[in-house]
């Protein structure tokens, strides 16, 4: 299983439009993807209420899990959509 952490850099953190932006990305990975803030349980990043009721903050760490092939490059894809001010 491959991790990945990232920090989130949008100003209003994983909330609405940034969110939004992020579960699309995690949509198209054809792998199963979760998404952990610390201290939570992992959601599925590809479901939009999962993601928002982590309730991530600018700033943040959060931890990208996946398990399947090329499973590295798609989450530093995820993380650079993380880490990209939105």
């Amino acid at each position: 299983m491959a991790e990945r952490k990232a920090t989130v850099k949008s100003a209003v953190g994983l909330h609405a439009r940034p969110a939004a932006i992020f579960v699309q990305a995690a949509t198209r990975v054809p792998l199963d993807v979760t998404v952990a803030k610390t201290g939570s349980a992992p959601v599925d990043a590809k479901s939009i209420l999962a993601v928002l009721s982590l309730d991530v903050r600018s700033g943040e760490e959060i931890v990208l899990h996946a398990d399947g092939p090329d499973a590295e490059q798609h989450l530093d894809s995820l993380a650079t959509v993380l880490e990209t001010e939105t």
